[in-house]
């Protein structure tokens, strides 16, 4: 590989994240903000609709839930299902690109919970002005 064939890599592999412009920027806040992650971890458990999803992600508005979904629909990981019947039945699932970014998430989410006990810990000691 030469020398710029590296750089491309590179630039590839990173992509312009860290510019202000770069429109992964969007995306990133959509998977990993509160809602997102909540959402895309659900329906990993397969097939949801609206309501399953508010019961299942407590504490979500149902403005936010809708919004969320959009974004995450907009963003090409989740199908959003109608069906046409009274009263309206819509189902949400993962889209293969959603189940790929549904499993980092999920793997973040684990480890948060699993090493819950050590960063509340840390949490306390800060708190107490001690080193950590």
């Amino acid at each position: 590989m030469n020398s710029s064939e590296a750089t491309l890599a590179a630039q590839m592999g990173r992509g312009e994240l860290f510019a202000e412009a770069c429109p992964s920027r969007d995306v990133l806040r959509h998977v990993t903000s509160r809602w997102g992650v909540l959402i895309l971890v659900a329906l990993l458990g397969g097939t949801h609709r609206f309501a399953d999803l508010r019961r299942k992600v407590n504490g979500v508005s149902e403005k936010m839930l809708a919004q969320t979904l959009q974004l995450l629909e907009g963003d090409g990981l989740l199908l959003r299902v109608a069906y046409p019947v009274v009263p309206p039945h819509v189902e949400y699932s993962l889209t293969p690109l959603g189940l790929e970014v549904a499993g980092k998430v999920e793997a973040l989410a684990d480890w948060i919970e699993i090493n819950l006990p050590r960063i509340q810990q840390a949490q306390r000691e800060i708190a107490a002005g001690l080193p950590v």
